[in-house]
């Protein structure tokens, strides 16, 4: 399974950004699929998931309302769309495969760095 993130980059605050990741070799039955960061010196946390058969989506509280997670099952693909961004969203973000039956994110890809200048 590879995972490629991209769409990272320089933004002001307030600006907006969209974030993609292409899944491919997934051979297996996808449940969830994620978006997480990593801030400088501080830990991997969870921003967004998104299932892959019906579409439901689930946000960490601080994104609400301005991140949306979706998804394109013929691309194998998930998307980011980041919006009123802050500071605090600055970080390495990262794409993650649940797969069915599996409680943990198996797979990950390379993350790709957002960076929000106040």
């Amino acid at each position: 399974v590879q995972l490629q993130a991209s769409g990272g980059g320089l933004v002001q605050a307030g600006g907006s950004l969209r974030l993609s990741c292409a899944a491919s070799g997934l051979t297996f039955s996808v449940d969830d699929m994620a978006w997480f960061r990593q801030a400088p010196g501080k830990d991997r946390v969870f921003v967004a998931s998104i299932n892959w058969r019906g579409g439901s989506t689930v946000y960490v509280d601080s994104v609400k309302g301005r991140f949306s997670i979706s998804r394109d099952i013929r691309k194998s693909s998930i998307y980011l769309q980041m919006n009123n961004l802050k500071p605090e969203d600055t970080a390495v973000y990262f794409c993650a495969v649940k797969r069915s039956l599996v409680s943990m994110y198996s797979y990950w890809g390379q993350g790709t760095l957002v960076t929000v200048s106040s």
